[in-house]
């Protein structure tokens, strides 16, 4: 079944990378699909969880603990696309690495959270050093700055191949 799955996956990215196979390589077309893709996943669940499930209300735990609708939503969000990332990685992007996948996960997830941690620093630089650029025009930078250092960090950390 994951191999039929990996099989259209792969044909229908590559089927779209023809017009660009001169100025981008096959793997990178299928990281930035990939990651696209789940982006887009990522940003309907946190759409859902936010207006639909929460209707924009905090979530209540127990009476004690609060938590804001926003974070909530990013919650749920992270949970879902987080593994989607990871199996669309793995499966789909660099199929060739020969870690073991419990080894690829655990580096997956301290990849993951390093970004996240480096993507709060950037913001607050940004808000800092440039505070007369809107937060979202500064996001757009930090999108992209760590969506390239996942890249990088992906192919040569998570699913490199050993020798």
């Amino acid at each position: 079944m994951l191999s039929a799955a990996r099989s259209i996956i792969v044909g229908i990215i590559d089927f779209f990378h023809k017009p660009f196979a001169r100025w981008i390589p096959t793997q990178t077309f299928r990281y930035i699909a990939c990651g696209g893709t789940n982006t887009v996943v990522n940003w309907a669940i946190y759409s859902f969880a936010y207006n639909v499930w929460l209707k924009k209300n905090d979530l209540v735990l127990s009476g004690a603990v609060t938590i804001t609708a926003e974070v909530a939503a990013y919650i749920v969000s992270f949970f879902i696309s987080f593994p989607i990332g990871f199996i669309l990685s793995r499966h789909i992007v660099f199929p060739e690495s020969n870690l073991h996948g419990r080894v690829q996960f655990f580096r997956y997830v301290m990849a993951t959270a390093t970004l996240i941690l480096f993507t709060y620093v950037l913001i607050k630089v940004f808000a800092i050093v440039l505070p007369m650029v809107r937060a979202d025009i500064s996001y757009i930078f930090v999108m992209v700055i760590t969506a390239i250092l996942s890249y990088i960090s992906q192919r040569f950390f998570t699913f490199k191949t050993q020798k």
